[in-house]
């Protein structure tokens, strides 16, 4: 039997925690999950003034709403890049060496919190959280460790770091000169996206105007010593999973790209230079049509900024590249088995969508770090559908749908707003010093919450279909003994070294932050030399002072 738009086929039926419908939804009520009202059919009209040769263009050519590389997946499928990192650096290598032998393409690294926020295993603040949530690095002994064996010049590596990016950096550099491999062939990504963790994250040390210039220091300084090293992956994957809707996602990645941008530039780096080394790392949600749309509008829009208002001339500097990861905070540890299919939907979207790189997370995440044998599944998620679905058979293949089109234009029209907004406020900085996409989140988070505490939102497994039986999976077992050994490790190189040769060396580092000089060639010496991480971090709190969120 056919149904018209207001017959009962085209309604969506509200249920109990069982299953059984209590009630009928309208059409007009159906948003995705930034509020875009989701209408029962889609045509032509609903696309206004679009332009096929302006809005859309050809696959690998301006404005890349079709992406980034003229073949895409036909020409080489995305990065599998899985996340790990635990413990000590021993035990991360052991992790790296069993996904590379999985099939992995590229290795992407966790760190533990002490390490993000500039702590060594040894500081007092840094107990009970040593390799709990990444792996421990304090020095480049441990360095050296985490990278022993592996194949530096042929794979790439994404450091997710940001307040010690510049740190972690020099010390990959170290261990890849000291295994043979020149810092101009090492390739890889470190995150060194400051201004999201003030906006979402909060594992930031320095105040936002000294964090800048570490990050316009890297920049400069990869510039000369480390061409193939993507200096910056800027980052809406944290401001998603603090709870921003995709739009806000797009648009708050987006002002701080044109933030590092103009700080570059007003340094006196040239545009054409860095800009090719840019690149960005989004979050994949539920909604696989607004996420593919997401991520169409998204480099459509740089691809303009980047053209149009920094006038750049290089393609390749127009170009929005991009590492996704699916959605740790739509997990659950009800039903845990669910987050395969959750991972599988948000993967597919990243790839509909024409990611560069991926990560799945592993469905037990919700739970603790990934089991190997989760972990193996998730990465298998990804060789499925690279493989057997038929996801890279043709370029961008939701390309010219009506609902695709008119969802990509209405995400790049209200994430130009947010856009407007931010700029009238001085620029990214200017408006996280005075909290507003602090607040634009917040409201968004509660929203988000709330709609699944009264059932608004179905989340399966957690308010609807749920279970009285609980199964208890297995759980990534946490190793204090290794904590332990890493404490006393840390300790007894600060007594073994050259501390002579440490002091004079960390002396410079701060005669260079009081001056105008770039910072990470003191730093590598102080690094060379067995300095660590904390000790580099203290110089420069010392120097810069740290930062209180209001």
């Amino acid at each position: 039997m056919r149904h018209g738009p207001g017959g009962s086929a085209a309604r969506r039926g509200v249920c109990d925690p069982s299953g059984r419908i209590m009630a009928l939804v309208e059409p007009s009520q159906r948003q995705t999950d930034s509020g875009i009202e989701v209408r029962d059919v889609y045509r032509r009209a609903e696309l206004g003034d679009f332009d096929e040769g302006r809005d859309l263009g050809e696959p690998g050519e301006y404005p890349f709403t079709r992406g980034v590389y003229h073949s895409m997946y036909r020409g080489r499928l995305w990065t599998m890049r899985q996340y790990a990192g635990f413990g000590t650096a021993e035990a991360t290598n052991e992790r790296f060496r069993f996904l590379l032998d999985a099939g992995q393409t590229g290795l992407s690294c966790a760190f533990d919190l002490p390490t993000q926020m500039g702590f060594d295993s040894d500081h007092p603040r840094a107990q009970g959280e040593v390799g709990r949530v990444g792996v421990a690095i304090s020095s480049l002994e441990d360095m050296r460790l985490l990278l022993h064996g592996l194949p530096l010049g042929e794979v790439t590596t994404s450091m997710t770091i940001n307040a010690t990016a510049s740190t972690l950096l020099l010390l990959y550099q170290l261990v890849g000169e000291e295994s043979g491999v020149s810092a101009a062939h090492l390739r890889g990504t470190i995150q060194n996206d400051i201004l999201k963790e003030y906006i979402a994250r909060g594992t930031y040390i320095f105040p936002p105007r000294p964090s800048m210039r570490l990050v316009v220091d890297t920049f400069a300084y990869c510039e000369r010593e480390m061409p193939h090293f993507n200096t910056i992956s800027i980052s809406g994957y944290h401001i998603r999973e603090a709870g921003s809707t995709a739009v806000q996602e797009v648009a708050f990645t987006l002002a701080n790209g044109v933030a590092y941008v103009e700080a570059a530039i007003a340094a006196g780096l040239t545009v054409d230079d860095f800009a090719p080394r840019l690149s960005f790392f989004f979050n994949a949600h539920n909604n696989l049509f607004e996420e593919v749309a997401k991520y169409r509008a998204a480099r459509r829009m740089w691809a303009r900024i980047m053209r149009e208002r920094f006038a750049a001339t290089r393609p390749a500097s127009w170009m929005l590249r991009f590492h996704t990861q699916t959605a740790g905070s739509t997990l659950t540890a009800q039903q845990p088995e669910n987050n395969v299919i959750r991972v599988t939907l948000q993967a597919l979207a990243a790839t509909l969508g024409g990611t560069q790189s991926l990560h799945t997370n592993s469905f037990d995440e919700a739970l603790g770090l990934p089991t190997e044998r989760a972990a193996r599944l998730a990465l298998r998620t990804q060789q499925v559908l690279g493989f057997e679905s038929g996801v890279s058979d043709t370029v961008d293949p939701l390309a010219g749908s009506y609902y695709v089109e008119s969802l990509t234009n209405q995400i790049e029209e209200r994430a130009r707003a947010y856009l407007d907004m931010i700029d009238a406020m001085g620029g990214a900085v200017a408006a996280i010093e005075a909290g507003y996409p602090q607040r634009e989140i917040d409201a968004a988070a509660f929203d988000y919450a709330t709609s699944i505490d009264d059932g608004r939102r179905v989340v399966v497994g957690v308010n609807r279909f749920t279970e009285d039986a609980t199964v208890s999976p297995e759980v990534f077992p946490f190793d204090l003994e290794r904590q332990n050994f890493q404490e006393r490790r840390v300790r007894e190189l600060k007594e073994r070294r050259d501390n002579d040769a440490v002091r004079s060396a960390l002396d410079d580092l701060a005669t260079a932050a009081r001056g105008s000089a770039n910072l990470l060639y003191p730093m590598k010496t102080a690094l060379a030399r067995l300095a660590t991480l904390g000790e580099v971090a203290d110089v420069l709190r010392e120097e810069f002072g740290e930062y209180r969120a209001q």
